[in-house]
């Protein structure tokens, strides 16, 4: 029998809904904690018992990354794999992959201070979005429209200790309706899609900030362009986030690797959780 082991650090809908998939499915399932997690350069495989395939859920970039270096090491399968979290956690990393395999995204500028990165700005004028190149929910995501605002921002960004604020993300403002699209891979298969709109009084399209979702028709163009992307970071089971600009059509502009499936469950007929724990025993059966 499988055992699939869902290790998360905040318990949310997604993870109880794959342990209690997995269950109904005849395995065997378990969840863990990620804080309470200890190991050493000397732990094996056989000291843990977290089965044979395990999937990565923390909410935490850093500590699901970091678990899932220390997991691959002893032996353990993990979806998805260091590679793939390392790649989509930094949304400059992200874009340079994404590139590479020539995937149509919004065009981006990197700076690493903030002198070039207005220097940027002044070259390519408003509007823009700055972003932070880690991070999740729309936080940290500012529209750029004019100069003053702008600067505002810059001190902002030059007064916080983190290093990664002096890692500016600059990308242009895509022309589109006040939606967006997520597209759940998993494996090969495109298994939903959504659109999410930008709740009143808001830009971010994000369900967490009070987005609404509608389900979305799985078109040849989006199927195509959703498993690209997913290919281009590694694959695995992630979300594909893309914008319909009004002249280049469909862009994409983020690969999230522990997607939240809350919203699309809520407004799609796709058993998400389902087809996630199916890819998985394929994978552990290999």
């Amino acid at each position: 029998m499988v055992k699939i082991c869902v290790i998360y650090d905040k318990l949310r809908f997604e993870e109880k809904s794959l342990h209690d998939k997995a269950l109904k499915k005849g395995l065997e399932a378990e969840l863990v904690d990620a804080k309470s997690i200890a190991i050493n350069t000397e732990t094996k495989r056989r000291e843990l018992d977290l089965g044979d395939v395990i999937l990565q859920r923390s909410v935490s970039h850093f500590r699901g990354l970091y678990v899932t270096a220390c997991l691959e090491h002893m032996g353990f399968l993990v979806i998805n794999k260091f590679e793939v979290g390392q790649t989509c956690g930094n949304k400059l990393i992200t874009s340079l992959a994404l590139a590479k395999d020539n995937v149509p995204t919004p065009k981006t500028h990197f700076a690493f201070s903030a002198e070039s990165a207005m220097e940027v700005i002044g070259k390519v004028g408003f509007p823009l979005v700055l972003k932070p190149i880690i991070g999740s929910w729309g936080r940290g995501v500012y529209p750029l429209r004019d100069g003053e605002v702008t600067n505002m921002i810059m001190e902002m960004r030059e007064e916080n200790d983190d290093s990664l604020s002096r890692i500016y993300y600059v990308q242009e403002m895509i022309k589109r309706p006040p939606r967006d699209l997520r597209c759940i891979v998993v494996g090969e298969r495109v298994i939903a899609a959504i659109y999410r709109y930008s709740p009143e009084n808001e830009w971010r399209t994000n369900v967490s900030r009070g987005g609404k979702a509608e389900a979305a028709p799985i078109t040849k163009e989006l199927e195509d362009l959703s498993l690209k992307a997913s290919k281009a970071v590694g694959g695995g089971v992630l979300g594909v986030d893309l914008m319909e600009d009004e002249k280049r059509g469909l862009l994409v502009h983020e690969v999230n690797n522990t997607v939240e499936f809350r919203g699309a469950s809520s407004v799609s007929d796709a058993d998400i959780a389902g087809s996630i724990i199916d890819y998985v025993i394929t994978i552990a059966k290999k």
